[in-house]
């Protein structure tokens, strides 16, 4: 997933993934803001696979053996 982040007029950060709406988050710098939203992508990721629903930005990370 994509993180775009850029400066507020009040010089704070904000990062945000597209593919998640409303999935954005403030930093006092770039770094901070980028890994508060990366943090908080993998919460709703799992909050959707503890749920039961479709999580396909992770079909390809698991292999359940047989």
């Amino acid at each position: 997933m994509k993180v775009e982040v850029e400066r507020e007029e009040d010089g704070r950060w904000i990062a945000e993934v597209v593919e998640i709406p409303g999935a954005m988050a403030y930093g006092a710098t770039r770094d901070e803001a980028a890994s508060r939203v990366e943090a908080l992508i993998l919460r709703v990721l799992a909050d959707q696979l503890e749920n039961g629903e479709p999580a396909p930005e992770l079909e390809n990370v698991f292999t359940v053996a047989a």
